[in-house]
């Protein structure tokens, strides 16, 4: 599904599919759209890895280069090893600080890591079976809009109009943040499984004393 092609479906989510009279322009279904992907990112990133060079003797590594970051999942160094070798690290702006006990020598190492999906007119990386929850955020945000817009302008609607498009946009928006919830706890879960965490878990065998 294209950008396009999920605007239609918005449209008719809002039952607004009348060309002539449209209520929402195509730009203003395209921003709710793009505001509804970037929560949407929030939860479930798309997965990325990127291979960045090392600077021999530092534990840091300037990640400037991977754009639209969301989050940083994992750092492999040294890379291609068996079982992988993921480090401990820090994170601080552009800047990764590696605590484990390996100093990098200048080759490279490998960043597991979380960005913003795409959704244009012709590339979509959001997953299929998730794009009905975009569609509904998307819908959430342009009916709160219009309605906020309308109070206490003349509609031709009647008086409630303003009133059910909010309380309809509030459910849809509830929907939505309560689907992504989900899918934040899911994401969490099952990230923890696979790599290493950054910080250390805290001992439930040990008295460290008061």
């Amino acid at each position: 599904m294209n950008l396009s092609d999920m605007r239609t479906i918005v449209r008719r989510d809002l039952h607004d599919e009348d060309s002539a009279n449209y209520r929402w322009t195509d730009d203003e279904l395209s921003r709710h759209i793009q505001h509804a992907v970037k929560e949407f990112s929030a939860s479930l990133p798309l997965e990325q890895k990127a291979q960045l060079a090392t600077v021999s003797g530092s534990r840091e590594i300037n990640i400037a280069a991977l754009a639209n970051r969301i989050a940083i999942e994992a750092v492999e160094y040294p890379v291609a090893r068996f079982p992988a070798e993921y480090q401990r690290f820090t994170l601080w702006g552009d800047m990764i600080t590696l605590l484990g006990d390996f100093i990098p020598d200048g080759s490279n190492c490998t960043i597991f890591y979380g960005k913003i999906h795409t959704l244009d007119s012709t590339i979509s990386t959001l997953p299929v079976h998730y794009e009905d929850v975009v569609v509904a955020g998307a819908a959430g945000f342009a009916a709160m809009e219009w309605a906020m817009f309308t109070i206490n302008r003349v509609n031709t609607g009647g008086d409630r109009t303003a009133e059910e498009f909010l309380n309809w946009g509030k459910l849809r928006l509830e929907d939505f943040r309560w689907e992504l919830k989900k899918l934040s706890s899911f994401n969490r879960v099952r990230v923890s499984t696979l790599y290493e965490p950054i910080h250390e878990g805290v001992s439930q065998t040990t008295d460290y004393g008061p």
